[in-house]
């Protein structure tokens, strides 16, 4: 399996079956509340993997927030307020509005620049 290149379909698939009446007992019973700790233990190990110039670590860091994201989604969809799709569409959405209102800024300046605003 080591030459297998997984998906985010393939992650949402564990997630799923870790949580499946069968699954992990474990992460069955945490919460929004339970895994606070851990989304911020892995997002400080992706700064330390960036500090530390490692791109190997780096990745499997990224991919341990990434886990944690996929997690928060599906305790949120399973108490019907949003899915990973939800995330997934809102920073989306959020990152073409900055971007642009950034290059409407940058025109305005532009135009004043010049006199033509």
């Amino acid at each position: 399996m080591k030459n297998k290149k997984y998906n985010m379909s393939d992650l949402n698939n564990v997630m799923e079956g870790l949580l499946a009446e069968n699954g992990c007992p474990w992460d069955k019973v945490q919460t929004h509340e339970t895994l606070k700790n851990y989304l911020i233990e892995e997002s400080y190990e992706v700064v330390e993997a960036i500090d530390n110039k490692d791109s190997e670590n780096l990745c499997e860091e990224l991919g341990d927030v990434l886990f944690q994201i996929i997690f928060h989604s599906k305790l949120a969809e399973r108490e019907n307020k949003f899915d990973f799709s939800d995330v997934v569409n809102n920073v989306t959405a959020k990152m073409i509005y900055r971007h642009l209102l950034m290059k409407v800024q940058i025109l305005l300046k532009m135009f004043q620049k010049v006199g033509k605003y």
